[in-house]
């Protein structure tokens, strides 16, 4: 499929699609069938999606204009991967790959510029593409599969995710649902970084190289998907804890560690699932809520109600930073901790080569002796010498 000729206009069946996607990605062509998938998805769209207003503005025209997010980019670099070697040198090649790309989006969509979390969606693009490619495929998902109405300044579709992934937590897990009720943990509690940078902040690349293998394939209701499958595969562990602090750390903490046999459910689940029809009908149930909310009785006047609404949003983008400060803290810990564990290998390794030095010096003065065992032997002298035995004991005591 990927080598035919004027692909870009060729759509394939969909079972087949799936099927070859669902058999696993190489690696080494991981960017090249995201390309594809994108061509495939553009060309199954009755409607054309909204367009940026510079959308052909060339990449390398872009990247010679100012931006005003400038300061907000180059904050981010830092948090975005740091362990990772290609991202983890200050101002590295990584580094200036992601801030170029970055850059070259806030000038592309001003409306959203720049917001945390989305410098982890274009660090995976660019671990798989070239930075030209990357971009494309960035204003791909933001745009056509509609993922920048996530990041908008009001974060009013960041609310609506939420409130969704909540009925479908109460439809799909009615006890781990309540569970959570009773201790008064909402989605926006852990699930905002999963939405904002799709997984890329909190759990393995392995794993979410494999979350953007189904995003090209399916849309943006896969993280939706993803989200689902993982608390709903952890709800007895979940249901053990008993208190908010305990489960929030689980949740954010480990939850994330997965082994590859639980990476693979969780994609399997996800392609199995149809929630397309739920999601439209929370959708409208939130906006049915939320005009009685306004339209009911209220003390409180238009302006406090913005007001009210504006702190909500305020309160959404802080939990935000606080958990990609989270992230932060958990990584450099990452870091100590790989240290402590290089110093200790390598002094594993000096004690390994001491004792292997220590037993060639005892075989050695064990053969020493063995020689002068004999020749005292034939020369009818009887041996004054330690035997082996004490000889080894010897050499260890001291």
């Amino acid at each position: 499929m990927l080598n035919t000729t004027g692909r870009s206009k060729v759509r394939f069946e969909t079972e087949e699609i799936h099927t070859a996607v669902g058999q696993g990605v190489p690696r080494q062509h991981r960017g090249e069938i995201w390309k594809f998938l994108s061509e495939q998805y553009l060309l199954r769209q009755e409607v054309p999606s909204n367009k940026p207003p510079n959308n052909d503005t060339p990449y390398k025209e872009l990247l010679k204009q100012l931006t005003s997010q400038q300061h907000a980019i180059l904050i981010d670099l830092g948090r975005t991967f740091p362990t990772h070697p290609y991202f983890s040198a200050q101002l590295g090649a990584g580094q200036l790959s992601l801030y170029n790309l970055l850059k070259a989006y806030s000038l592309l969509d001003p409306e959203v510029g720049y917001c945390q979390g989305l410098s982890f969606v274009a660090g995976v693009l660019l671990l798989h593409m070239c930075e030209e490619d990357a971009f494309h495929m960035l204003r791909f998902l933001m745009y056509d599969m509609g993922l920048r109405k996530q990041y908008r300044p009001d974060m009013i579709i960041l609310q609506i995710q939420m409130y969704q992934l909540s009925r479908l937590l109460h439809d799909y897990h009615r006890e781990l649902y309540t569970h959570l009720e009773q201790y008064e943990i909402g989605p926006s509690l852990y699930a905002a970084p999963w939405f904002l940078t799709a997984f890329a902040s909190h759990f393995p690349l392995g794993f979410v190289a494999r979350v953007f293998d189904m995003l090209f394939l399916q849309g943006s209701e896969v993280i939706f998907k993803v989200a689902l499958s993982l608390l709903g595969s952890h709800k007895p562990l979940i249901l053990q804890h008993d208190n908010l602090e305990s489960i929030v750390e689980f949740i954010k903490t480990t939850l994330p560690n997965l082994g590859l046999v639980q990476m693979e459910k969780t994609i399997n689940q996800v392609s199995e699932m149809d929630i397309s029809k739920q999601l439209q009908a929370y959708e409208v149930e939130y906006h049915v809520l939320q005009d009685e909310l306004l339209d009911g009785p209220s003390t409180l006047s238009q302006s406090q109600r913005v007001a009210q609404l504006e702190k909500t949003n305020g309160s959404l983008r802080q939990q935000n930073l606080d958990l990609l400060e989270d992230v932060q803290v958990a990584h450099a810990k990452i870091r100590w901790l790989e240290t402590r564990v290089d110093s200790m290998v390598n002094r594993e390794a000096e004690l390994q080569s001491e004792v292997k030095t220590l037993q060639q010096e005892r075989t050695e003065l064990q053969q020493t002796v063995s020689n002068l065992r004999d020749l005292l032997s034939s020369l009818g002298i009887n041996s004054p010498c330690p035997d082996q035995e004490n000889l080894t004991n010897t050499s260890y005591n001291q």
